[in-house]
């Protein structure tokens, strides 16, 4: 059993910056793929961004490319994702995810792990 926990939402102004964090309790972590994953109220849950294990591979969605980045520390078991150049369009809950190690996916039905999602919120 794998369980995440997100932290490091706000309030934010547009054109701000946000780091959220997962705390992983896996003692596999190295070798999981993380995801992110973002839900507005109304909306699907979609894909955000995704690591590898080691960290040397990314994946973004394509309106995020350029300003969100993703990274991980394995000592800590922790990924993070900083958020800059925030608009009102990404306004949402937040989820991190976790899968064994493989492809960087963006289906939600890949992940087999969740955090339970931290809500951030951009004004303009």
């Amino acid at each position: 059993q794998v369980q995440l926990v997100e932290s490091g939402g706000g309030l934010v102004q547009a054109g701000g910056s946000l780091r959220l964090s997962c705390a992983a309790s896996a003692r596999t972590f190295s070798s999981d793929i993380m995801g992110w994953f973002r839900q507005a109220p109304g909306k699907e849950r979609k894909f955000v961004a995704a690591i590898s294990g080691s960290g040397g591979s990314t994946r973004y969605e394509d309106s995020v490319k350029g300003r969100f980045t993703v990274s991980r520390d394995n000592a800590k078991n922790t990924v993070y994702l900083q958020m800059d150049s925030l608009k009102p369009g990404d306004t949402a809950v937040y989820y991190c995810a976790a899968r064994y190690a493989g492809l960087l996916k963006t289906q939600v039905n890949d992940y087999y792990y969740w955090g339970q999602g931290t809500q951030v919120t951009v004004s303009s």
